[in-house]
């Protein structure tokens, strides 16, 4: 043949191999070396070989694409670093996904699937998921989502598949420069009212509220829930929980760090650096079981007993009840207001009592200390019931949240009479007061540029004073876990995200039962943090 000939179809074939390959797919005859990358379809995710922090070793990894800060979500070969740049991510003769040196003969990572076929793919999905395939069929063989590392993608799970036995769960990195297995996990119990539980080695470090029906309370992955869209599953197959963005344009990432914080981030392009949302845990008082059983951590971070409660005697940590219960003699349950529900490992729920009969169904129990109702998604409750010690409650004055402890007639008749009562102003009254209601007014009756000067109004624009507006409405909410954060309110004032709809100021006062006052103060009376209402005429 005619060099020439020769030269120019080899040409045309190497031209007509490459646009017949997609540049997010692995296969038999394609693997990935280092220094190439795979990018998935629309360019959010890149795969390929990388080197965290200051270290050397090379490892297989996942990271965004469109981020400038080269942000790892997902490692390979974590606990078998590769020491050279002689390594292939490929697919071997069994249809396995493998990590081998260039002479194919040291393993380094398998998928380790014992297969019926030896024609597989592996793609790179838009994700952030990479996924073994079959190729004729494109059945899903294995995925990186059933093996999260630190971080928590949308679409990815946190639970366990009860049928198999698959548990879904973060570690987190030993180090910045380490992403071995470190001294962090977090993990679902799927046990009474499912909860996320961080682990320090096998010790239990943090505790989320239990799942409300649309996130769980003091967890930063299901806060912003304007920005994010929930979903949990728990039946015989199953339990686990999942999330979507609501504006996939965003990237926002739920993280592991490896000093044991669980980090809510999202990027933020302009300035070129993740910014930070929400982290737990906040402070000492989330610490798990800090004050013991029967104890809590009031908001200046002290621990106290509960009502009926009191110091052990021993000096170990915890309260003991004062006097032994007498079961059907007179005993009752005193409402606990925004407190964190305690540990719902050993709790019973039942989805069909309503408050009353929660109620009723605990007190003709008498192993049964504590209740709540707990509201669910489309507007309807379920009765969870603890039997024994009351373990990991916090003030949390940023969630409306209704605990029922029971105590002896003793305790109720002390509250009735009015012993060691203190009476504190309803926090925030006198900034609310300052609050016009006006304002509000002309927002429902679409006229918020007349709250704008005469002398301005002409040149500003009316979508930004609209959206200042907004902001505002929403900074000063009544319930203090529907007010954004202020990374939250820097983010929506930079960019033209869709807002949620605010809800009523907090400058209208609202009885236990939430109907609205407006002739009336409502003033917080409480009796060792057993909070009552009166109402005072103004």
């Amino acid at each position: 043949m005619n060099p020439e000939n020769w030269t120019l179809n080899a040409l045309l074939l190497f031209l007509l191999f490459s646009f017949c390959t997609s540049n997010d797919t692995i296969t038999t005859t394609q693997p990935l070396t280092d220094g190439e990358i795979i990018v998935s379809e629309r360019e959010n995710f890149a795969l390929g070989f990388f080197s965290p922090g200051s270290s050397r070793d090379r490892y297989v990894g996942i990271w965004y694409n469109k981020v400038s800060e080269q942000t790892v979500v997902w490692v390979a070969n974590r606990e078998k670093p590769i020491k050279d740049s002689s390594a292939l991510l490929m697919i071997n003769a069994d249809g396995n996904l493998v990590i081998v040196q260039k002479n194919q003969s040291n393993l380094l990572w398998s998928t380790n699937l014992a297969l019926s076929t030896n024609d597989s793919i592996a793609k790179l999905s838009n994700s952030g998921n990479l996924v073994l395939l079959e190729k004729n069929t494109k059945k899903v063989l294995w995925q990186s989502f059933d093996y999260p590392t630190h971080t928590y993608l949308p679409g990815m799970k946190l639970g366990v598949n009860r049928k198999t036995g698959q548990n879904w769960l973060l570690t987190s990195w030993k180090s910045i420069n380490d992403p071995a297995r470190g001294n962090y996990s977090l993990v679902l119990d799927p046990r009474g009212s499912p909860q996320l539980f961080l682990y320090r080695g096998s010790a239990r470090y943090w505790r989320s509220g239990p799942w409300s029906g649309h996130g769980w309370s003091r967890n930063p992955a299901t806060a912003l829930s304007y920005m994010f869209n929930y979903s949990f599953v728990n039946d015989q197959d199953g339990a686990y929980v999942t999330y979507s963005l609501f504006n996939g344009s965003f990237i926002s990432k739920f993280v592991l760090h490896e000093s044991g914080s669980v980090q809510r981030l999202t990027w933020v392009d302009g300035i070129r650096q993740w910014n930070l949302f929400v982290s737990a845990p906040a402070d000492q008082c989330d610490r798990y079981a800090l004050c013991g059983p029967n104890g809590y951590c009031n908001s200046g971070l002290e621990c106290e007993c509960l009502q009926g409660f009191e110091p052990k005697s021993d000096g170990s940590v915890g309260c003991v009840r004062k006097r032994a219960l007498r079961c059907g003699k007179g005993e009752g349950f005193l409402e606990l207001v925004r407190m964190k529900l305690p540990d719902t490992s050993m709790s019973r729920v039942d989805e069909s009592l309503s408050p009353q009969d929660c109620q009723k169904q605990c007190l003709t129990n008498c192993s049964c200390t504590a209740y709540t109702s707990a509201d669910v998604n489309g507007g309807s409750s379920r009765c969870v019931a603890w039997y024994g010690e009351l373990m990991d409650i916090r003030d949390s004055r940023d969630e409306e949240e209704y605990l029922y402890v029971r105590v002896d007639a003793i305790e109720l008749v002390a509250i009735e009479h009015g012993h060691e009562m203190l009476f504190e102003d309803y926090p925030g009254t006198n900034e609310l007061e300052q609050i016009r209601p006006r304002a509000w007014d002309l927002w429902n009756e679409d006229r918020v540029l007349d709250l704008v000067d005469d002398s301005i109004v002409n040149s500003c624009l009316a979508h930004e004073v609209l959206r200042c507006v907004h902001v505002g409405f929403l900074c000063v909410q009544e319930i203090a876990k529907d007010r954004p954060t202020m990374p939250a309110i820097v983010f929506m004032l930079g960019n033209e995200t869709t807002l949620p709809p605010p809800k009523k100021p907090a400058y209208l006062f609202r009885t236990r039962n939430g109907a609205g006052l407006s002739t009336t103060q409502t003033r917080k009376c409480s009796v060792n943090e057993v909070t009552m209402t009166m109402v005072e005429a103004r």
